[in-house]
């Protein structure tokens, strides 16, 4: 077997490393956690602009349901990796922003990575996040609209107090998904500079060329991601329960 091979189990699984190894990368996890309550309001709140333009049914804004249509098209059809290169570091290339800036425990120049990964992950994500929306708004029945209007509603009141939180509740399921992949994708950002997990043990094995410490990171992630499905799991199922389904 594979797995019973001495050779995979120095170079993959040697337990003194990972002994030595865990804590240090475990160390780092707090820069992940950051990024990712960095993208993820952000993330929801476009998303969710991004979705209600694309579901606009007033002819005088179909330039903004066009532009959602092209929005979602081309952050969905681009590698999330390569926004993030082309955003982390074109933008600061370009030099048109100076001073410094503060957020979430973060701070530095405008050009630091720290400010333009996550916003390449908001970019990326809320293409993703605004048709998770998109279904939710489409899937409340349309007598939920009529009846809206025949109580004097108009389209914009109809959306904010009987579409969207209807829809809300039924896309969270999707929702705690897409942010399950967005929780490992902030490693990402590690290919801009910042050392977090990921970029962390990929130096320790670049030191020591055992591939221990990566393994450490996945087990790192998995503890993270583990029960967060888990968690997806049981709502879904406490949905299903709710609604008869």
């Amino acid at each position: 077997m594979l797995f019973r091979s001495p050779t995979v189990k120095t170079v993959f699984f040697d337990g003194q490393r990972f002994r030595e190894d865990f804590p240090e990368v475990l160390s780092y996890l707090w820069v992940d956690v950051k990024l990712f309550v960095q993208s993820a309001p952000f993330i929801l709140l476009w998303g969710l602009v991004i979705a209600l333009c694309r579901n606009t049914r007033n002819p005088v804004l179909f330039p903004l349901r066009a532009f959602a249509a092209i929005y979602t098209d081309f952050f969905r059809g681009v590698p999330i990796i390569l926004t993030v290169y082309l955003v982390g570091f074109g933008i600061p290339k370009l030099g048109l922003l100076d001073g410094e800036f503060r957020f979430l425990g973060f701070g530095g120049a405008w050009n630091s990575p720290y400010l333009w990964g996550p916003v390449a992950l908001v970019l990326a994500y809320s293409a993703y996040v605004s048709e998770v929306f998109r279904a939710g708004i489409e899937s409340v029945h349309e007598s939920q609209r009529a009846g809206a209007r025949s109580l004097g509603l108009t389209q914009g009141q109809t959306m904010r107090h009987v579409v969207v939180p209807q829809a809300a509740r039924r896309v969270v399921p999707p929702l705690m998904n897409d942010f399950l992949s967005l929780q490992k994708d902030v490693a990402l950002v590690s290919f801009l500079g910042p050392i977090e997990v990921f970029r962390r043990a990929g130096s320790i094995k670049d030191l020591t060329g055992n591939f221990t410490p990566l393994v450490a990171a996945a087990v790192i992630f998995l503890l993270l991601t583990i029960p967060e499905t888990r968690l997806v799991d049981w709502y879904a199922s406490r949905q299903r329960r709710r609604t008869g389904g």
